[in-house]
């Protein structure tokens, strides 16, 4: 184990002390090649000048991210992506209601933003091994602007089907968490993953929980009529709005994509090279059978790692579906005061996700998982035995949300985001992140549509006693199989 490390370091060193990046041959970078096969004298001086070259400047050292510039990009497509739900979101359930939909509808619609994750995300994963970064999340990137004018045209068609399709679309093109993560695995150092990780997340996590600030002051700005905008089919109204400016944005996203983006290529004989670092008692305990001899240990801790992303995922999805919902006919909250309020707890989430590198010193990704887990059950014990008839305290509400958005998932689910980014290893992950984030979507397909049946036929209480009770059941399954997956994550 000493060994391995020693070497580790070594080769680390030498890389340093490389030459500069023009006079370096593509198969010395120790890590992952660049897409780009074009030779440095044919390429535009701008993209020659690019920090997101692999020169000796951008590899800072063996704990930092070994490409700044596209790290920051990466981040850019991150949150855009979670915006595309964030910024709709004190919307979401005013249009539906003015297109004739009910809360089954609203399920529907939350839901169908996930499916297009769910049914893209193992794809776009391969397609950034097989053609590289830089051309998945441009496609992607396409799709998700198509998807937002599709979305803005939802009042003229005046169907929520119409509206539905939009938010398949945009699900789609949003559907690169697993390229993302993968290209973060791959510039950042195994033993800061988890930190890496948590900052990248803090950026969804403030796409679909921090924005909704933005869209409710767009909408609240075009809810005058003063402000409307009608020039033929492009109407830009309270609904719409938000829906052009994220247009906008990812027009501005692909420039700087075009421009300032180089993705990055695994080379496999490095790949083999790297897996033979991993420490023998750890590759030996990996391959050994479980599950009535049907999956090797590795595997059954990808699944397992996967069933904690579902459930983590699947308690947040019924806020976000719920959340305005339950705030109106229960506590008597405007919908631009509830999307205020998530988006308040949002920035907290944010602050408690920045804080995760100091946490990873104390706490394992397990004992994270855990504790974000046991929060997220204390907060919506809160939402059980709420008056049907009488106007609730508005403090259960707030306390709900709190624990939720602030605390709770965006602790537990990064720890597991990071977990599984460990159990991986030194292995390509664009594949298998993008099955990881498959699997969040359809925990945001499953729980929707669940708890909007449950709403209208029960009522919340069945509803969150349902979540307590798996969420409960989750915890004591992660601590059943703490050993094993932090020996694999070792």
């Amino acid at each position: 184990m000493l060994q391995n490390n020693e070497n580790e370091r070594d080769e680390e060193n030498n890389y340093h002390s490389l030459p500069p990046a023009d006079h370096v041959k593509e198969s010395t970078y120790p890590y992952v090649q660049m897409e780009n096969t074009v030779s440095p004298r044919e390429e535009p001086e701008a993209v020659r000048a690019s920090p997101s070259m692999p020169s000796v400047s951008s590899e800072l050292t063996v704990d930092a991210v070994t490409d700044p510039v596209g790290f920051v990009i990466v981040c850019a497509v991150v949150l855009l992506g979670d915006m595309s739900r964030g910024v709709m979101f004190p919307t979401l359930w005013p249009l539906i209601e003015s297109l004739g939909g009910s809360a089954i509808a609203q399920g529907y619609a939350v839901a169908a933003f996930s499916f297009g994750r769910f049914i893209m995300a193992p794809l776009f994963g391969s397609w950034s091994i097989e053609y590289g970064y830089t051309r998945t999340l441009f496609v992607s990137m396409s799709i998700l602007c198509f998807g937002t004018i599709l979305y803005a045209q939802a009042p003229n068609v005046g169907h929520t089907s119409f509206l539905i399709l939009a938010q398949i679309t945009m699900g789609v093109g949003s559907a690169t968490l697993g390229v993302t993560r993968a290209f973060v695995a791959d510039v950042t150092p195994h033993r800061n993953r988890t930190k890496y990780m948590s900052w990248l997340t803090a950026v969804q996590f403030s796409g679909f929980t921090v924005t909704p600030l933005v869209g409710a002051a767009i909408s609240s700005f075009f809810a005058n009529d003063k402000h409307v905008i009608h020039v033929g089919i492009f109407l830009v109204n309270a609904y719409t709005a938000p829906a052009y400016f994220m247009a906008i944005l990812c027009i501005i996203i692909l420039f700087l994509m075009s421009k300032y983006f180089r993705g990055r290529k695994r080379d496999p004989a490095d790949t083999a090279k790297r897996m033979k670092r991993t420490p023998s008692d750890v590759r030996d305990f990996s391959v050994t059978r479980t599950c009535f001899n049907y999956l090797s240990t590795y595997e059954a801790a990808l699944v397992a790692c996967m069933f904690l992303n579902v459930i983590s995922k699947g308690g947040i999805s019924v806020f976000e579906t719920l959340g305005v919902v339950i705030a109106g006919t229960h506590f008597n909250v405007a919908n631009d005061n509830a999307g205020y309020f998530v988006g308040v707890c949002g920035i907290l989430g944010v602050v408690s996700l920045l804080s995760m590198g100091k946490l990873a010193r104390y706490l394992t990704d397990i004992q994270m998982t855990v504790f974000g887990l046991v929060v997220m059950g204390i907060g919506m014990l809160n939402l059980i035995n709420l008056s049907e008839l009488e106007e609730n305290a508005t403090w259960r509400y707030c306390m709900a949300i709190l624990m939720v958005y602030s605390i709770g998932y965006p602790i537990g689910h990064t720890a597991v985001i990071g977990l599984f980014s460990k159990i991986v290893g030194r292995r390509p992950q664009g594949t298998l992140q993008g099955m990881f984030a498959s699997a969040g979507s359809f925990a945001r397909i499953f729980f929707p549509i669940s708890s909007g049946y449950l709403v209208h036929f029960t009522g919340t209480t069945v509803l969150f006693c349902m979540l307590i009770f798996i969420i409960a059941f989750t915890i004591i399954f992660a601590l059943y199989y703490k050993k094993t997956l932090e020996k694999l994550s070792s």
